[in-house]
């Protein structure tokens, strides 16, 4: 097992570098639920935080009330994968809205993005935007080269 600060750098990198995510939930029957998003990861040295803008869908809302826990997983073609198991919350108010659009809207390519390019999104105040806040309990990092023999280490951290 390895310390937050050998993994969070390595898992922003990685994450940033293939962009969107599956992100699973489970719903009221214990079924799990995957759908596909965007999250952008800020990494200040002590802090691993996560931030999706999307759609507060009575569904996702469903699910999030019955666990708010989440699975958020990376793949690449090149086989890299990196997964963050996470405890999400919602944000609503306006000045988390706002900030969360302008971290995407001024993110490092290719993870950043204009969320004013989402059918419904015109601002931070448009009401099927909402903030979804993702805090790591657990991350992995498995760089594909390790599955080619070709070196590299599979990175793992705990809470």
């Amino acid at each position: 097992m390895h310390s937050l600060s050998d993994v969070a750098g390595a898992f922003v990198e990685m994450a940033h570098q293939i962009v969107w995510a599956s992100v699973a939930t489970v719903d009221r029957q214990d079924r799990p639920r995957s759908r596909v998003l965007h999250p952008i990861w800020e990494w200040d040295g002590e802090n691993l935080i996560g931030w999706i803008g999307t759609g507060p869908t009575p569904l996702k809302r469903a699910h999030l009330e019955r666990s708010a826990y989440c699975s958020v997983n990376y793949w690449a073609p090149s086989q890299d994968t990196c997964v963050a198991e996470c405890h999400a919350t919602w944000h609503f108010d306006l000045e988390t809205r706002r900030a969360v659009w302008d971290r995407l809207k001024n993110g490092p390519a290719p993870v950043g993005y204009d969320p004013a390019l989402i059918p419904g999104w015109d601002t931070p105040e448009s009401e099927s935007f909402a903030a979804l806040r993702l805090d790591p309990w657990r991350l992995r990092v498995f760089p594909g080269t390790l599955l080619m023999g070709q070196g590299g280490e599979m990175l793992t951290w705990r809470a």
